[in-house]
This record gives structure tokens, sequence and C-alpha cells, in this order.
């Protein structure tokens, strides 16, 4: 049958509606991950919607005119996208180079890798993690997606006449965007490792691809030319209740899916991406009545500004975050203000970029050039323009001054320390029962010295077998420092209990450590089972974790079967510079009360007020804060 064709094309206005469900939820996953936790999800959602209106325009453009301009579409894409993102990167370049110049490190790659659109593959290649919120602090981090978006922009059009041309018929077009969505999927799941990091699938276009394809697939069965507005009551019906299902699904998900858990991996994120297509298909329908539902002032503003409010996001978060030591003990009052800020920053782009490039040639711009040279000097029309060349040179230094890969002094000894603590507590695991061996692994990796001083005051710490100069350090009784020495415990966490390492051993030679940095509570349990499996996991068990991301009661209920009836020492966590920390610390008390066996140990309480313990991500102890943190464990576990 001849497809009917029609030269006007209809705004769906509930497709701005569906953009800021999206957006909302990509802002509040980075805002209150605690909350929001399958927040990421919206970015499915705008692949989805990306991949459904430009091949429904290509199907459009073909029947009108027998063919589709590969070169119009590009320079569109080119002027829509490109022109704000370049605003964000300079005006973020300039930021940097003026007041943060600690993020300069990597600067010249970052922003050619996005505005290359190959930002996703270039953040692979240098082992940046998505999901490392403590440690990986880049505003440039997000800006993964538009690289995906812009590949898929440059290969799809070429695709997209190939198949019209070759495969010709709409169902087996269909069929084979179906099977690519599927390898996709598939393709995710193989390379997805359960308790790994996934950012490689989760940042790859081959293992995302699939929500594009999904919502091309739409295209080729519901093209908007072909939907009629009137429809039976029933069908409406019909049309209502998936919408709103397919809705109802679509926020449940965003509050749910941690982007943790192995059902994501393992089919979840297509089944998120089905469900966005189908809502997207009642929306677009003008029969049904979702696109009505989904109008209103609110999302239409932000549906219209959901670009730049994406793209702003995460610079407003990192840089104002810099500025804020505890955004921990105000919250909720720093997630409003950051909110109004990146609504500020993105009006200003839409007003200032994104809505005088909508149609812009070269033509203009040579006009304004030279309007810009005969207009006085004192003139306000040349604010702006002056305005954003200071920006553009200051951008310009940074990026070209920006080192790569560079490692600052104070970085580069905590590298050597967490390589040094990493060597210790892999010994500790070699450690046998008798005392004999406990004694030689002592012996030869402690020495019996005092303590010294630095020239800015700072104490060098020394480590001594001697149970008087433990007792010294440590403050202890004899008879704590005797019972120490011959205890068999467990010390299990991230790179804070790491870090005091040998500190634990100074006191619990016998101790077994393993900790590691960037480690999750979500990922521990099968690390504590090898540990259990290789009879590592003693009758106490200290328990350090929550420095890095939130987790929930499920997730420590599953640690607690490995550990079983042991004695279980859980350490809280000071993270002050971290959105997450007392979401976590309410979530170790709670176990602790839910656990007979659990005690807690409150870091947080010990150690709020001295701020001198800390380096300067106010997080990691220095030698003295690895003193107190000792002594707080031993306390607990010695009286």
């Amino acid at each position: 049958m001849k497809e009917t064709k029609k030269t006007k094309n209809r705004y769906i206005h509930g497709i701005d509606g569906i953009r800021s469900l999206a957006v909302i939820g990509v802002i509040f996953y980075h805002l209150l991950p605690s909350h929001m936790r399958g927040g990421y999800l919206g970015v499915t959602v705008f692949f989805a919607i990306s991949g459904y209106l430009i091949t429904d325009h290509f199907r459009q453009e073909r029947q009108q005119n027998g063919k589709i301009a590969i070169g119009n579409f590009y320079k569109r894409r080119l002027s829509r996208i490109y022109p704000s993102l370049l605003g964000v990167l300079l005006t973020s370049a300039a930021y940097i180079t003026l007041f943060q110049r600690n993020l300069l490190n990597n600067l010249r790659g970052i922003v050619g890798s996005s505005l290359l659109y190959i930002n996703n593959w270039w953040q692979i290649r240098h082992g940046f993690s998505y999901f490392d919120r403590f440690s990986n602090e880049s505003p440039f981090t997000h800006l993964w997606f538009l690289a995906v978006e812009g590949q898929n922009y440059l290969i799809w059009p070429i695709v997209f006449v190939l198949l019209v041309k070759i495969v010709k018929k709409k169902d087996g077009i269909f069929y084979l965007l179906l099977g690519a969505s599927i390898g996709s999927a598939l393709a995710m799941a193989i390379g997805y490792t359960p308790g790994a990091d996934p950012t490689r699938v989760y940042y790859g276009t081959d293992t995302r691809l699939f929500s594009i394809l999904l919502g091309a697939m739409l295209a080729f069965i519901w093209p908007t030319n072909r939907l009629k507005e009137q429809i039976p009551v029933s069908a409406k019906k019909v049309l209502n209740t998936v919408g709103i299902l397919s809705l109802l699904l679509l926020i449940s998900a965003f509050f749910l899916l941690d982007d943790h858990y192995t059902f994501v991996y393992y089919g979840g994120m297509y089944l998120v991406s089905f469900v966005s297509v189908l809502l997207l298909a009642v929306t677009v329908h003008p029969g049904a009545s979702l696109d009505r539902w989904l109008t209103n002032p609110v999302f239409s503003y932000i549906g219209k500004r959901s670009y730049g409010i994406y793209l702003y996001q995460f610079p407003v978060m990192i840089f104002y975050e810099a500025k804020v030591p505890k955004i921990a003990e105000h919250l909720w009052l720093h997630t409003l203000i950051e909110l109004i800020l990146i609504l500020l920053f993105s009006e200003l782009s839409y007003q200032l970029i994104e809505k005088p490039f909508q149609h812009f040639t070269w033509k203009q711009l040579k006009l304004k050039i030279r309007k810009f040279f005969k207009t006085p000097l004192l003139k306000a029309s040349k604010v702006k323009p002056v305005v954003g060349l200071l920006v553009f040179i200051v951008a310009t230094i940074g990026i070209i001054s920006a080192p790569t890969n560079a490692i600052g002094a104070q970085q580069e000894k905590f590298q050597e320390e967490v390589a040094a603590n990493k060597k210790v507590a892999e010994q500790t695991k070699k450690v046998q029962n008798s005392q004999e061996n406990a004694e030689d692994t002592q012996s030869s990796d402690t020495e019996t010295t005092t303590n010294s001083t630095t020239e800015t005051g700072e104490v060098v710490e020394t480590f001594s077998n001697n149970p008087k100069d433990i007792q010294e350090k440590y403050n202890l009784s004899e008879k704590q420092v005797e019972i120490g020495q011959q205890m068999e415990i467990t010390a299990f966490g991230d790179s804070v209990l790491l870090g005091s390492t040998r500190n634990i051993q100074e006191i619990f030679p016998k101790a077994v450590v393993d900790a590691d940095v960037g480690r999750q509570l979500y990922n521990s349990t099968d690390l504590l089972k090898e540990l259990k499996e290789d009879d590592l996991l003693k009758d106490k068990v200290i328990l350090a974790l929550g420095t890095n991301g939130t987790a929930n009661e499920a997730q420590f209920d599953e640690l607690m079967q490995v550990i079983g009836d042991r004695q279980v020492y859980l350490v809280n966590v000071y993270v002050p510079t971290q959105r997450w920390q007392n979401d976590v610390n309410s979530l170790l008390d709670k176990m602790a009360t839910k656990y007979e066996n659990v005690e807690l140990i409150d870091w947080y309480e010990k150690c709020k007020d001295h701020e001198d313990w800390f380096r300067e991500d106010q997080v990691h102890p220095t030698s003295t804060g690895r003193i107190a943190y000792t002594k707080l464990l031993a306390d607990h576990i010695l009286k």
C-alpha cells in the first residue's frame, strides 16, 4: 500500500514531557543518588527518542522528496548541538584555568575528544569510571552520552539510505533493526562482569546502541504521518492504558534500578528501552491522550532546555562542591542551590547560544563580524562578543597549557602509600596461625624507632613491634596490647581502612587485612566469600565500607549471610565532601541495631571536629588520623 504523504510536521509537545522526565531522572541521580537510584536510565530514554525522531524524519523526507539530504542533516545537527557543547567546554575550561587548576590535567584530551564526539571511547581508553564518584572528579564525565549520539548522527543516515535501497521493505528493515538491537544488548551482557566496574559496557557505543535502534525500529512501523487522530474508543483506551503503564514502569525504574544490579546489564536496560519506546509510541499518537497529559508549561520549559540542563549539570556540581567542604551537612540546601544554578546556566545557554544558532548560517556570521567592527567600542551590543572572546582566550590558554596524565606531589605520595599498604595487606593473608610465622612476618616488615616531624609539623609515622612502643603510641593498657598480639581478626574495607593497614598490624599482628581503593559495599559479597573459602574470615571481623557510595539494606544482608554469626565491628564513614555520607551512616546505624552480632564503631562522631586529621580531600587520614582511627578500633575490640 502506498503511504500517504504529508508536508507539514506535527510538533508533539508530549515529547518535551518525556524529555523532562528523563533529564529530571539524570539530574537527581547525580544530586541525590540514594533516592533516585535508577535516574541514569534517563539517558536510555534520550537515546530512544533520538532514534525515533531522526528515523521518522528521514522517512518523511524520503517520501516527500524521493531522497534524504544527508549534508543538510549534518548541518542541522551541528547547528543544534555543537554551539552549546562548545559553550560549556569553553566556559568550563576558562573557569578551571582561573579558579580550579587541579582539574587542568588531561583537559586537552577531554575537549578534543568531546568536539570529535569520541569522548566515550577516550574515557574508556584512559580507564575513567562513570561509577567512581569519589575519585573521578571531572565536570565532563557526562559528555560520553553526546559522543554516542554524535556517532549515531554520523553513521545512521548512511545506514538508513543503504537499508531502504537494498532491503526496501519496511518489515525486513524492522526485523534487521530488531536483531541488531538484540545483538547490542547481548554485547552488553557478555561484556559485563558481575562485581566489576561496568563503565566499558555503559559507555560503549556497541553496547548502548540498542536503545537508539529500538527507537529507529518504531519509526518504521509507527510513523507520525500515518497515525490518525480519529480512532475507535476501545483503541484509545488500549493506547492510554499502555501509555500509563509504561510511564509508571519507567518512573519506578528511576527509583529502584541501582546502577550496579546485574539485572540492569543482563537485559534490564534493554527492557527499560522497550518501555521507553512504548511510552513514546503512545505519546506521538494523536488519537491517544498522553500527548495532552504530558503537556504543561513546566514540562515544556524543561523539555526545550533539557539539552542545556544536561550539559551544565556536572560543571555546576563539580565547581560548586569544590567550594563547599561539607556538603553532606546541609545536603538539601546545597541540592536546591545547585538545581537553581543548573537551571540558570541552562537558561543562559538557551537564550544566548541555542536559540540564536537554531537557524545559523555562515553568511549571518560574516555580517555580525562586520557589524561588530563597525560598531563604536562602548556600545552595549559589544558586551556579549567581548565577553565571549575573553572566555575563548582564557580557555584556549588553559587547554594548550594543560598537562597530560600529570600526577601531583600529594597524589604521588598517596599512591605510593596505597601501593605499600596493599603489599602489606597481601602479606597479612599469608600469616599462619602459629606464633612463629606471625613473628617472622611482623619482624620483617616493622621497625623499632621513634616518631619525628616534618617542617610542616606533620608526624612522620614509624612502626614498632615493641609492646611498650605500641602501648604508648595508641594509649592502650599493657593488657590490651597483650590480647591484641594474640588475637585473630579480619579487617575488610575500602581505602580508609587500607591506609591504616600497618597501624592495625602493629596492634593485631595476626590480623588479615583485605582492603582496596574504590571498594563498594554492594560488590563485596564475593570477596568475603573468597576469604571464607580460604579460611581467612576470622571470628572477629572489622567491616569498614561506604566511603565510595551508597548501599541498601538488602546488600548489607548479603554480606551478613556470608559472615554469619561472627562478631562484626562495623565502622561508619566520615566523608563530608560527598552527598551520600549521612545516608550511609543511617544505614549502618540501622544494621547495627538489626544484627545482635554487629557493633557500631562511630568514626564519624570521633573525627567530625578534627579536620586536621585528614588530607586535603577531608576523607583519608594523615598519620595522626590513622593513629586515632586504629585506636578507636582497638578500644572497641579490646575492651
